[in-house]
């Protein structure tokens, strides 16, 4: 009881001193916090409560981030107003809609948290503080209080390779460049997009430093990189480390390995932590992921190595915890046996689709992580790539099946790529504070009304609500036993050739839903759109319903572009010139259309990727370099061998403006070109095939042979790798109106 009191004096001193919150609500609206009275209030569970307090709504937490979900809570199903990564400011009504009745939610899932270490490259690589800000706000108001925060660890490691005697050059040659800095991370690449200016090192400390004091006043627990071992490749002859090398991955070289049990491990680990330490301080939770996509060795006592690993932590925090992600082998089931119950907390990456633990799947592990803690996770999203995806059911069924061991102690986000599917995300983030099971079909008509502000008398609210409803059924419903990564790609994005389906190597698309589901969609959103402005005549449509347009009829198109691609591809095998013609063309116009279409959003113009890209840089060079990293990673990836041998090449394509027309068209249009002119030249007689010139000698079977068509092959790569090395600007700003070419383009699929 008397710890309880400490507690609760604790924190009424610490709202008297700063209140987080109406930080927040100001960034959201200014004069927002003077509407609200933001109460922190000690309780044994995490809570949130809504009240009302004259014309001021009040919200109750025992932190100030579940505070911020009760204000997210309040918005959306109060206010009507639905803050995401498209939104993240709002006009709030002059007099807030009343709480009429006490609304309370409590959580045991105490453990929220964020970020795929490849987010950092595919989403943030290029982010500034203000952008930061932003996502930390969303942060809060999701309910996350353990986010991933590896902003600036090259700073660690360079201050570590030089007092173990390495040179800039050398430290040039092994950390990545900006948009590759996560594979670098993990182990997988060295040196590729450097090397990093100093400007770039004092940058990304000063940015890491913002961003840990912000996550730390909202009382968030920041995730710091741990070390693992990785050491660069020369470490051997360079160090005289005992060092494993690993073999290229995907053609590149990767960095060696000290193995944990090896005895000069601890003197490294010390070293780097305390260059992490001066730096950014110490952690409660360090993320480190050992022998990440690796195979089995049996030469590693796993056991062993995992000890090693968790006293190099603890001598830095006692009180700390491991964070490892719980994919493919890891963690080796050696290693979870080897940890005190408390040491280690796993994400369960795959949760929606592939658990490791819990529902049933490929990678079920029938005693799961056995004592230690873990949260279930929400891939969704591979590389970034832009498409409508979910797996609603699947998911609500996963998160509430009954565990025979150890429910979670949390969720966690863990997305290769954020900005795509609020839906989503806004679905997951509830979970923790609905415990009673629901159905998808309930809670979509309320999203419908929270993320556009309507209500069941509105003209447009049931027309939106059978358009997302079909979407839930359809796109957003990706059956158990479909363990497709992301979404359904795009035929646009694809390298072309006569059998296009997944665009990137390793997507393991499976069709699951109808192109006409999506365009029924698109053609019920338009309409509500429409109507949304005959009700209103004058106005224009609000940013959420805008982003939303675009985005589904953005899908609707490039479903019904694959259809168009398999009429030309049709054509071509029946030798119908006229009919391939006509179908490149309309295929062709289509991409052009697409492009028209994402240009009315910044979020989906290349030039907010390469606009960001070319701001870090205080040089031309280093603009240069920084809008090389950029054009690259969404494009090749990586070298020729890189790209075509270790399949990289599109792994983060994006359906963008700018890259449409510049990039993915002129390969379609060298595709269809090439078609055509071996059709037309087929139609003219070849002497050697009637046995003149020197294929005279040939036998009747190698004549017929050469007789049939065949297939056309390209060098894509010398095609596609002038595009990254150019300069030409590419600008964030929208252009034209959405409304009018979605209308074109539904009128145009007719």
């Amino acid at each position: 009881m008397r710890r309880y009191l400490l507690l609760t004096l604790l924190l009424a001193a610490m709202q008297v001193l700063a209140n987080p919150i109406d930080e927040l609500l100001e960034r959201i609206d200014t004069g927002a916090s003077r509407k609200f009275k933001i109460e922190l209030k000690a309780a044994p569970r995490d809570y949130f409560e809504l009240d009302q307090q004259g014309s001021r709504v009040v919200v109750r937490g025992n932190t100030w981030v579940n505070i911020g979900v009760g204000v997210n809570w309040y918005l959306k199903y109060y206010a009507g107003i639905h803050l995401t990564w498209n939104q993240m400011k709002a006009r709030l009504p002059q007099v807030l809609p009343p709480v009429t009745q006490r609304e309370r939610h409590e959580t045991d899932l105490s453990l929220r948290y964020a970020f795929n270490y490849c987010t950092f490259s595919y989403s943030m690589a290029f982010w500034d503080w203000e952008r930061w800000q932003r996502e930390i706000d969303w942060l809060c108001l999701h309910g996350i209080n353990l986010p991933l925060a590896i902003v600036g660890e090259e700073c660690v490691w360079r201050n570590m390779l030089l007092r173990l005697g390495y040179s800039s050059e050398e430290i040039g040659r092994f950390i990545a460049g900006p948009a590759f800095l996560a594979w670098w991370e993990m182990n997988n690449l060295e040196g590729w997009g450097g090397p990093l200016p100093d400007s770039w090192y004092a940058r990304q400390e000063q940015l890491q430093k913002n961003i840990l004091c912000r996550m730390k006043q909202l009382g968030m627990h920041p995730v710091l990189p741990g070390y693992c071992g990785m050491m660069p490749h020369d470490a051997k002859q360079r160090l005289g480390l005992n060092v494993s090398e690993a073999p290229l991955w995907n053609g590149f070289t990767r960095p060696s390995n000290l193995l944990p049990t090896d005895p000069r491990f601890d003197e490294i680990a010390t070293l780097y932590y305390d260059e992490l330490t001066k730096l950014f301080g110490k952690a409660d939770y360090y993320s480190m992921d050992p022998f990440h996509e690796s195979a089995d060795d049996a030469s590693i006592d796993y056991a062993e190595a995992g000890r090693r690993l968790m006293a190099a932590m603890k001598r830095v925090n006692p009180r700390a915890t491991w964070v490892i992600q719980g994919w493919t082998e890891n963690p080796r089931p050696e290693m979870v046996d080897s940890m005190q119950t408390g040491d280690l907390l796993v994400l369960d990456l795959f949760s929606e689709c592939r658990p490791m633990f819990g529902a049933p799947s490929i990678w079920r592990r029938a005693e799961g992580y056995k004592q230690h803690q873990w949260l279930f996770c929400l891939l969704q999203n591979f590389g970034a790539n832009v498409g409508l995806h979910g797996r609603m059911d699947q998911l609500l069924s996963n998160f509430y099946t009954p565990y025979s061991q150890g429910r979670p102690s949390g969720i966690g986000f863990t997305m290769e790529g954020s900005e795509n599917n609020p839906v989503m995300f806004e679905l997951m983030s509830e979970l923790p504070w609905r415990p009673k099971r629901f159905t998808k079909e309930e809670w979509v008509n309320n999203y419908v009304r929270a993320r556009y502000g309507l209500n069941n008398g509105d003209a447009p609210y049931p027309t939106l609500c059978n358009a997302w409803q079909l979407l839930a059924r359809t796109i957003y419903n990706c059956p158990a036993g479909n363990n497709q990564q992301g979404p359904h790609e795009s035929i646009f994005c694809g390298r072309p050739g006569m059998n296009n389906f997944q665009a990137s190597s390793w997507s393991k698309m499976k069709n699951y839903y109808t192109p006409s589901s999506t365009l029924e969609a698109a053609r019920l959103f338009l309409e509500a759109a429409e109507q949304t402005l005959e009700a209103a005549p004058g106005s224009s449509l609000s940013n959420n319903m805008d982003y939303d347009l675009v985005d589904i009829t953005r899908q609707a198109l490039a479903d019904q572009a694959r259809l168009q691609y398999h009429h030309a591809i049709a054509s071509y095998r029946a030798f119908d010139i006229d009919g391939l013609r006509q179908a490149s063309d309309r295929f062709l116009h289509m991409l052009l259309l697409q492009d028209s279409l994402l240009g009315t959003r910044s979020e989906f113009r290349l030039g907010h990727w390469t606009e960001a890209a070319i701001s870090c840089g205080t040089t031309p060079d280093e603009q240069r370099q920084y809008e090389w990293n950029a054009r690259v990673q969404i494009t090749t990836w990586g070298n020729r061998y890189c790209a075509d041998t270790g399949g990289l090449r599109d792994y983060a394509h994006k359906e963008w403006q700018g890259l449409l027309r510049d990039f993915y068209y002129p390969r379609w249009q060298t595709f269809f070109n090439t078609l055509l002119a071996q059709m037309e030249a087929q139609q003219h007689p070849q002497p050697e095939l009637l046995g003149a010139g020197p294929n005279s000698n040939k036998t009747a079977q190698e004549l017929f042979a050469m007789a049939l068509p065949q297939d056309p092959q390209f060098d894509w790569y010398a095609i596609e790798e002038p595009w990254t090395l150019r300069q030409n600007h590419y600008s964030a700003a929208p252009e034209g109106n959405a409304l009018q070419i979605a209308r074109r383009i539904i009128d145009f699929l007719r």
